[in-house]
């Protein structure tokens, strides 16, 4: 089922059961969503992602990088990663993002996808270093791009779309109970970076 209402409620919970997604729909004005695009785009220090699966080493084309208060090491796909500290722009959207949600945030973890053919497969975000049911932002700019939940049990499923410059906010149960992912696409061929804002525990 597609969720892309005319009008945003923020305060609706889009997953039936067990854990609670909001969507707050468009976080900044057009302009400031095309500012924030393109500046990170060029202030961004871009790596290519890693992982080990199975023993084996895979290099993906989608690029990430991993920034926070302090220099916070952080453990997913069998490879860590040392945070770098904050840009002035992380910054200024960490603040939007805090003010929208009433949440603290103390880290921030980017995708770039250079087109609809990079996706993200189904996983939950349930890494030892997070915040145990805590909330986890989700910030996009550029291309638009459905974003998908499956339970992990019931395999029911619920896609959203998620805008240029939109929140999404995932939190409570729901990284126990729900799988997500970025599906690819081929209808897509512009970039679009993701910022996940979350809350690393020490």
């Amino acid at each position: 089922m597609n969720l892309f209402p005319e009008e945003i409620d923020e305060t609706k919970n889009w997953l039936p059961k067990d854990g609670t997604v909001n969507y707050y729909g468009k976080l900044v004005s057009e302009e400031e969503a095309n500012f924030y695009f393109r500046k990170l785009f060029d202030v961004i220090e871009w790596r290519n992602d890693e992982a080990v699966i199975f023993g084996k080493h895979f290099i993906t084309k989608r690029k990430v990088a991993w920034y926070a208060d302090q220099p916070y090491e952080y453990s997913y796909s069998n490879v860590t990663k040392k945070a770098l500290l904050w840009t002035p722009e992380l910054l200024s959207l960490k603040a939007l993002v805090e003010e929208k949600t009433g949440e603290k945030f103390n880290s921030c973890l980017l995708n770039l996808y250079h087109s609809g053919e990079e996706g993200m497969a189904w996983h939950s975000d349930g890494e030892k270093d997070l915040k145990k049911n805590g909330a986890i932002a989700s910030v996009s700019f550029g291309a638009e791009r459905k974003f998908a939940f499956k339970h992990k049990e019931t395999k029911e499923k619920i896609d959203i779309f998620l805008e240029h410059g939109s929140l999404l906010v995932m939190k409570d149960t729901t990284q126990s109970h729900w799988l997500h992912r970025l599906p690819p696409t081929k209808k897509v061929n512009t970039p679009r970076v993701n910022l996940t804002f979350r809350t690393i525990m020490r």
